[in-house]
């Protein structure tokens, strides 16, 4: 039989929302729960939660209702108390439940004798056993009778102990639970984000908009509206995200600035999706076009933004795959602005790859994404700058590495002078010179950067480590010359792609020839007279340990025959007169060539024999002076 954490009830019940401690994950009981209907037609369900001494009465997130729904959580089941918000609900104490863990086994019955905790000195409640099973109450309880918040007589108690009311599925009274510290200089009350629940109804923040967002747009079978969102940061160091919809958003997107400080109340709060929310609040806001948002004095008491830097890049490794972190670091070197295809919209996807570094001696990619600040990242981050990347999502595909998403920004560093002084001060004193002694990227991404000098393997590596026999394909970086280019397959070393250069095609996907000579496009159903080829063939790479085949695509092929493209060698070689000569140059030119190559290795099944496939993702023409310098250093640490 599973261990309860002793007193975790008593404790969690004395708790305040500053008092959050992640380390503490008591493992507990459910010793009963019930399904109840909110006002937006979402099942809830309420929980009896026990430590096997005292038991208090909690609420499941609906994120995690399918744990009930697919009986992985049922009566008695011992859990561990992942992520959880104590509320205040008139009077009494609420756990609302935002992630758990299944403890074992079902014991299958109940551990111990546990009393309600609010039966306990400052619990708000009698003390009434869950035992005592008697019908009409909640979890078969008798419906105590309670004062009426407005002293008109007793009323019949709803859920949790509130007066019954058709409009509050929860049974709360509608009135603000949480305390007023403070009024803004007009007299406002102020509700520190850090007490907003969602049983409160009349609330005022106050707070600074630290990031907006850009308009989305959505158009479904139920119909299409726009949105955007807004991070907003008090004076306690608490933020939280908001959203607007359809008319609130004609209504304040334009009035709304980064940076000011507004009021803000009138907003519909519930429990934030954990998987994307990167705010401290566990709740997020939704407000519509009867909120009232109000410009307020900036009188400085609010922080332009409160960063939760980790100590250093080197320490990334450890962090999580889709954590976000916040993250200083000088910017050692910009990539070109690229752009890819989505496979799951199909729309065209812009980016930019940076490599930073710190004193720490590790480097990190970076991938900013979007079109204006892709394209502009070049001369944005020119100068190897110290820049203050803020929520930016941890990866492991392929080696860790970083990307800023829509949530994320970049912001200004002058709150954190002392430690930008450093990290200039390591730059500028040979830093720049030795930065990058282990890359966390090496490996990692889907065409990024090549991986440095010290960190690349050979060709032989690919048999000898075993590479692309795992869940995830491998990434390596070598040295090797184009021995083979295979150029003669039948139709050209290119496939017919699509004509269509707007959405959702992009001139990517491969298009049919019909019968009557016209091309035909299965992803836009769009038939045109002609299609735009584009390079598809493999090749030959060797060095001085082993020879593999390497396939190209478009992109690293065009790199590889000096930016010749396709759809030109088509029609200048192949089109009316064929010029075999002069195709062949194309690649002749390319053979007996040396590169430095990214590659991607992943082992497939090809008629049912498994082969290594490697892609070439990223490559470099030699800088023999670069490598030569690499060499010597190497060889001085030796």
């Amino acid at each position: 039989m599973e261990n309860l954490t002793a007193n975790a009830i008593t404790r969690i019940s004395g708790m305040n929302n500053s008092d959050e401690d992640p380390s503490f994950k008591p493992t507990l009981q459910i010793i009963n729960f019930r399904k109840v209907n909110s006002n937006n037609n979402t099942d809830r369900y309420r929980l009896i939660i026990s430590d096997g001494t005292k038991f208090i009465q909690g609420l499941l997130a609906t994120q995690a209702n399918n744990l009930i729904e697919n009986d992985t959580l049922q009566q008695n089941s011992v859990i561990s108390l992942q992520k959880f918000v104590k509320n205040v609900v008139s009077g009494r104490n609420l756990v609302v439940v935002l992630n758990l863990d299944i403890v074992g086994s079902n014991p299958g019955q109940r551990i111990g004798e546990p009393v309600d905790i609010a039966g306990q000195p400052g619990g708000g409640a009698e003390n009434v056993p869950p035992q005592q099973r008697q019908q009409g109450g909640m979890y078969g309880r008798q419906p105590t009778a309670v004062k009426s918040e407005t002293g008109n007589g007793n009323r019949s108690g709803g859920a949790f102990g509130g007066g019954a009311r058709s409009n509050n599925p929860y049974g709360g009274s509608r009135s603000s639970s949480a305390p007023i510290t403070r009024t803004t200089p007009g007299g406002t009350a102020v509700t520190p984000i850090a007490n907003l629940n969602m049983y409160q109804s009349r609330w005022t923040i106050r707070a600074r908009i630290t990031n907006k967002s850009d308009i989305r747009t959505w158009s479904n079978a139920r119909g299409e509206g726009s949105l955007f969102s807004i991070d907003l940061l008090d004076s306690s160091g608490m933020d939280i995200r908001a959203t607007m919809f359809k008319e609130a958003v004609e209504k304040f997107y334009n009035i709304l600035e980064e940076g000011k400080v507004y009021t803000f109340s009138g907003g519909r709060i519930k429990v934030a999706n954990m998987q994307y929310n990167t705010c401290k609040s566990n709740f997020e806001i939704t407000f519509d076009q009867n909120s009232e948002i109000h410009l307020q004095d900036d009188g400085g008491d609010i922080k332009k933004n409160v960063y939760d830097f980790v100590p250093c890049i080197a320490d990334i490794e450890s962090v999580e795959a889709n954590k976000t972190i916040d993250v200083l670091a000088i910017v050692k070197s910009v990539g070109e602005p690229a752009s890819l295809m989505s496979k799951k919209t199909g729309n065209e996807l812009h980016k930019c790859d940076l490599t930073l570094v710190d004193d720490s001696g590790v480097e990190i990619n970076l991938t900013i994404w979007g079109q204006e600040k892709a394209n502009a990242a070049p001369q944005t981050y020119a100068n190897n700058p110290v820049v203050a990347f803020r929520r930016a999502r941890v990866s492991d595909f392929g080696g860790k590495s970083l990307s800023l998403s829509g949530n994320s920004y970049i912001r200004p560093v002058e709150d954190v002078p002392d430690q930008v002084q450093r990290l200039e001060q390591w730059w500028n004193n040979g830093g720049s010179t030795g930065a990058g002694t282990k890359s966390l990227s090496s490996s990692g991404g889907s065409g990024g950067a090549v991986a440095p000098f010290h960190e690349r393997l050979t060709v032989s590596a690919i048999k000898g480590k075993h590479l692309g026999h795992g869940e995830k394909p491998d990434w390596l970086t070598f040295k090797g010359t184009i021995s083979f280019l295979k150029k003669d397959k039948e139709g050209g070393a290119w496939y017919p792609a699509c004509a269509n250069a707007g959405d959702p095609c992009k001139n990517m996907y491969k298009m049919t020839q019909t019968t009557d000579g016209s091309w035909f496009c299965d992803k836009c159903q769009g038939t045109f007279p002609d299609p735009v080829r584009r390079w598809i063939f493999s090749g030959t790479v060797e060095d001085d340990t082993a020879t593999t085949w390497v396939s190209f695509f478009n992109p690293q092929a065009e790199t590889l025959l000096e930016g010749a493209k396709a759809d030109d060698a088509y029609k200048n070689f192949m089109e009316h007169n064929q010029d075999q000569d002069g195709y062949d140059s194309l690649f002749y030119k390319a053979t007996q060539t040396e590169w430095i190559f990214k590659c991607k290795v992943k082992a497939e099944l090809v008629n049912d024999e498994e082969r290594v496939k490697t892609t070439v993702y990223a490559l470099k023409p030699m800088d023999y002076v670069k490598e030569s310098e690499d060499i010597l250093a190497a060889l001085e640490k030796m």
